[in-house]
């Protein structure tokens, strides 16, 4: 399953609302994928290779190669 490994962030889970005339009317299920990327970072001083949601890189939690 996709996840951050910095701050454990995966899918979640959650309804689509179809809403006519004023009336929610059908549910179906939907997902919502964190936004991730795999980047090149120094883990005790080894370059190795993670997946990282982008609001843990954008925050500088990470320590880029």
């Amino acid at each position: 399953m996709a996840k951050c490994e910095i701050c454990d962030k995966s899918v979640s889970y959650g309804n689509n609302l179809s809403i006519t005339r004023s009336h929610i009317s059908k549910r179906t299920s939907r997902t919502w994928k964190p936004n991730l990327r795999t980047v090149k970072v120094m883990v005790d001083g080894q370059p190795k290779k993670i997946h990282v949601c982008a609001k843990c890189l954008r925050s500088g939690k990470v320590q880029k190669a």
